[in-house]
């Protein structure tokens, strides 16, 4: 069926860029001083993993396989800013500056798959929900850094 085709390559790739966004805010608890920070990353990462969870589900029950692992751009993305780290050293304002970036764009890639019309309405739906989870995320970044810079 076309739709589950279409259904299975857009929730895979939302799989793909939302372990990218788990993986990004465990790395930012990593690099945070701020305790505070540290827990609202490490919360952030948990509802990420709780929207994976849901969307392999979807995946599973269309018969295909789920993807499993974040995005090779956002790998190499990672290894950059590996470096990037060790040589210029990093606060907490360049941490949260670097998770809003990465809200930014998980925000738009939810954004281009709902207004995709060819997929079926249950995947609408489940976009829908988890890209409440995801703007909620990108809002309260953007503000914490606009209240950083301020």
């Amino acid at each position: 069926m076309i739709t589950n085709s279409k259904d299975c390559s857009t929730i895979n790739d939302l799989i793909k860029v939302t372990i990218d966004s788990t993986d990004g805010y465990r790395k930012a608890a990593e690099a945070a001083d701020n305790h505070s920070f540290r827990t609202i990353f490490l919360e952030r990462a948990t509802e990420r993993d709780a929207i994976v969870d849901k969307f392999q589900e979807f995946v599973r029950s269309l018969g295909e396989t789920p993807e499993d692992d974040g995005s090779l751009s956002a790998g190499a993305n990672r290894m950059f800013l590996k470096l990037r780290d060790m040589i210029t050293g990093r606060d907490d304002t360049a941490v949260v500056a670097e998770v809003e970036r990465g809200e930014d764009y998980i925000k738009e890639r939810f954004e281009m798959a709902r207004a995709d019309a060819d997929l079926s309405s249950q995947a609408r739906l489940m976009i829908e929900q988890a890209y409440t989870v995801i703007k909620a995320g990108h809002d309260q970044m953007r503000d914490l850094k606009h209240g950083m810079t301020s």
